[in-house]
């Protein structure tokens, strides 16, 4: 309900305006929650959140009230992808992009990229690492400003000095300087708890690093540890002060070790885990985050001549076909898995593919969508409120044409998209 103030005859009136409310008949819905398909339902909208799920197939009660008609169409709760780059995306000149875009650039791309990934049917990303520019881009979205997923970012992700997220690694000796913990940069403890902070002051929701070498990075080892295993403790420690928990880039085996013993909540990519690593994830309830897209995109692009660097060609040859299978065997030893895609590595608004590769892989398609889901909800402690179709829960919620579970590629082209009530496709 909403009041209104008018103004009549020298005095102040105060009217009530009914709200106006959505019905969405729907013919299946996910129950993401019990793992079930659901038939022949309601969900009401009211405002920015889902008042009631009812049997059959309900009309507007009163005057004012929307009726959308998708009885022939399967809704689900809108998807969560944890690791997405929303400031840029792959092409050809992209390592020439920091040198000629300006941040004014980066925003401007950022802005279609999210809107891009709404539209492909997620409400809600991870933003895993860009210049900054990414919390501006979240505030802006959260203000109504622009049309975007719902963002938790972590501005500029961590490395030392060298490494994966060095923004200088790559440039000649006159621009490289030394870059610290303002810029992401740290080699010891006290500047690990200063760069965590620093993201603090920025704004992050919460903290990445990148606990070993990586493919696109413009440096010889995909693999190899980059922190010690004090300066990643280090990290988490502080990083539990600020209620963030903190995602670690690994594709080599040690680095993972590390990461995990030292209490990193997911490692994105995980491509040469050892089954050892495997256990220890299960021990510490650490998260795998596949990307298997972004590794079948950047195998086929190391064959395009000058697509990359040359120093990154061999990298990307080497991880980009060992990732799919790297998940199937974490799947089948019982990982905990959290779907997130790596997009921007690829086009933006490709996200589900993702789930065509976790369930070649053998996950079946229910737990494929529960990991983008249920799972992603609550590890950004948004459980209540997000990954699920329910009374009292944001109304974010999308719609395809066929039963997912039965043809998961249908999650590839989403025809309906709702966030908080709002409807950006129909």
């Amino acid at each position: 309900m909403k009041k209104l103030l008018i103004f009549c005859f020298g005095i102040f009136l105060s009217v009530t305006l009914q709200a106006q409310d959505i019905y969405i008949q729907a013919g299946k819905i996910i129950d993401t929650k019990n793992g079930k398909v659901l038939t022949n339902k309601t969900i009401i909208v009211s405002g920015e959140k889902i008042r009631s799920i009812e049997n059959g197939f309900l009309s507007p009660e009163k005057d004012g009230d929307t009726l959308i008609d998708m009885k022939d169409k399967t809704l689900l709760p809108g998807l969560i992808d944890l690791h997405v780059h929303l400031e840029s995306e792959t092409n050809p000149g992209k390592y020439l992009e920091r040198y000629v875009n300006n941040e004014a650039d980066n925003a401007f791309n950022a802005v279609g990229f999210a809107k891009t990934t709404l539209m492909a049917g997620f409400t809600t990303v991870r933003e895993l690492g860009g210049s900054g520019v990414n919390i501006s881009l979240r505030d802006a979205i959260n203000k109504g400003r622009i049309d975007g997923p719902r963002i938790f970012t972590v501005g500029k992700s961590i490395a030392s000095t060298g490494g994966h997220a060095d923004p200088t690694s790559g440039m000649n000796q006159k621009l490289m300087e030394d870059p610290g913990p303002k810029e992401g940069v740290v080699n010891n403890i006290d500047d690990a708890r200063k760069a965590v902070r620093q993201r603090y002051k920025n704004g992050a929701d919460l903290i990445k690093i990148t606990a070993t070498g990586g493919v696109l990075s413009v440096a010889k080892s995909s693999s190899n540890p980059q922190f010690s295993e004090e300066e990643i403790r280090a990290i988490v420690e502080t990083a539990k002060d600020y209620d963030f928990h903190v995602a670690a880039h690994a594709h080599g085996d040690e680095g993972m070790q590390r990461a995990i013993r030292a209490g990193v909540k997911t490692i994105e990519h995980g491509t040469k885990m050892s089954d050892e690593t495997m256990e220890l994830m299960k021990k510490h309830d650490a998260y795998l985050v596949p990307t298997i897209t972004a590794g079948k995109e950047v195998t086929e692009k190391a064959e395009v001549e000058g697509y990359y660097p040359e120093v990154v060609v061999p990298k990307a040859r080497e991880i980009g076909p060992q990732i799919q299978d790297m998940f199937a065997r974490a799947y089948k030893k019982g990982v905990p898995i959290a779907f997130g895609t790596d997009a921007g590595v690829f086009k933006h608004g490709e996200n589900a593919r993702e789930f065509v590769y976790m369930t070649e892989a053998g996950m079946p398609a229910m737990e494929a969508i529960q990991s983008a889901t249920i799972t992603n909800a609550r590890l950004l402690n948004m459980q209540d409120k997000i990954g699920q179709l329910q009374e009292g829960f944001l109304a974010d919620i999308i719609a395809v044409d066929e039963d997912p579970i039965e043809n998961i590629q249908s999650l590839q082209n989403v025809k309906f998209v709702m966030k908080e009530g709002k409807i950006y496709r129909k």
